[in-house]
């Protein structure tokens, strides 16, 4: 009887581990129930998110598709490697087909013919110009490219550049007549001594130097309002910095000559070359050196330099350790017939401006009183059809330094 007991107790306790055993089971099926549905619920929530990330990034990338397509400039999308993986149809419009899987130097060569006067744009094979932009595409190789086509607003610029320019002449005109009145009355008048029977030969040679001086000053006003007029469009070639430079230092001497000024040029521009009328931009560097002559008197130094600047044009800098212009004078310095000089004619500087916008450049002042001048020429430098291709530009180089000094 007790060994009876002794089972039946046991197997109580046997029961009692099992239900324990089993309650915990049952709760910990219970509690994996819980977690699967929260699990159910947040990969549900996780799968909705990724569906709607996916929708706005299609809904994106469908209007940036359809931006791709209306757009009025070439999008181009390079690789790594320099081949087209995705244009738009306004880069097949401007370029031509086909363009994917092109490598971009193929099209180059194909679509492009760039012309001496480009300047900062290029031309194409059918005689259109366009503007090149370029972006990188971040972490990836490769870039992407804007082509924007420029021939109309080029032709619109030109337009307006000549309506403004005969407007100028127009608002000049009574202004040169004065100028000319002037001078062409002291001729006459130094002309009607000559008729003088009293006059010996020394007084009718200093009359007739100073008609001839009067008619020298006619002849420099007729050649600036030409110059002025035309452009400089002209006889166009090539040519490089240091040809300029030596050209300006031979026809400085006889200026440099009875002042003792020190003179020094410098050509950094590594053989850069230039197209355009190179008489006329000699012309208006001698223009700004004679202005720094005149406005240095004795034992100054003038200085011409040629280098290529932060923007990649070349920069033509005439320099003086002069008395500087007052700020009042520069705002107005470029105004045909403004001068500051009693015998000036007030059209130097207005033709150099006039050169450097005929050749797409500009000019620069910084001057300040009591510490000289320095009057830069920015003009493009010429891009052959392979430095294009390859849009690299030659580094630059220190050039020869040639400085005299002419007693």
């Amino acid at each position: 009887m007790q060994h009876d007991s002794t089972d039946s107790q046991s197997l109580k306790e046997a029961f009692a581990i099992f239900n324990e055993f089993s309650s915990q089971l049952s709760e910990s099926y219970r509690q994996l129930e819980i977690r699967v549905l929260e699990l159910n619920e947040e990969l549900q929530a996780a799968r909705d998110e990724r569906i709607l990330e996916l929708t706005e990034k299609e809904r994106l990338a469908n209007r940036l598709s359809l931006l791709l397509e209306v757009l009025p400039g070439g999008v181009i999308v390079l690789d790594g490697e320099g081949i087209i993986r995705e244009n738009n149809p306004a880069a097949e419009a401007l370029l031509g087909q086909p363009l994917l899987g092109i490598s971009w130097s193929d099209v180059i060569r194909r679509a492009f013919a760039p012309r001496c006067d480009d300047g900062h744009e290029v031309s194409l094979a059918d005689g259109r110009r366009v503007n090149i932009s370029t972006c990188p595409l971040g972490a990836e190789p490769g870039q992407i490219l804007l082509i924007t086509d420029v021939t109309e607003m080029r032709l619109l610029q030109d337009r307006l550049a000549q309506q403004q320019r005969l407007a100028s002449m127009g608002e000049t005109a009574a202004s040169l007549a004065h100028q000319i009145r002037t001078p062409l009355s002291c001729a006459i008048l130094y002309a009607s001594n000559l008729k003088r029977s009293h006059m010996d030969d020394s007084q009718r040679q200093q009359v007739a130097g100073k008609i001839f001086s009067r008619l020298r000053h006619l002849e420099q006003l007729v050649d600036n309002m030409l110059v002025y007029a035309r452009s400089g469009k002209s006889g166009e070639e090539f040519f490089t910095a240091d040809v300029l430079l030596a050209d300006l230092q031979q026809l400085l001497e006889a200026q440099l000559q009875p002042s003792h000024i020190r003179y020094a040029w410098k050509d950094e521009t590594a053989g850069q070359r230039l197209y355009g009328n190179r008489q006329m931009i000699l012309s208006g560097l001698i223009n700004l050196a004679v202005n720094a002559i005149q406005a240095m008197g004795q034992d100054g130094e003038l200085q011409a330099l040629a280098v290529v600047d932060e923007s990649g044009r070349l920069e033509l800098r005439i320099s003086d350790n002069g008395p500087g212009i007052a700020q009042e004078a520069q705002d107005r310095l470029f105004d045909p017939f403004y001068t500051t000089r009693k015998d000036g004619t007030g059209l130097g500087l207005a033709v150099v401006q006039a050169i450097a916008r005929a050749h797409k450049g500009e000019v620069k002042l910084v001057s300040k009183p009591g510490e000289g001048s320095a009057f830069s020429l920015h003009l493009p430098i010429f891009q052959s059809p392979r430095q294009f291709e390859s849009s690299s530009v030659a580094p630059i180089q220190a050039g020869q330094i040639n400085t005299q000094q002419i007693a």
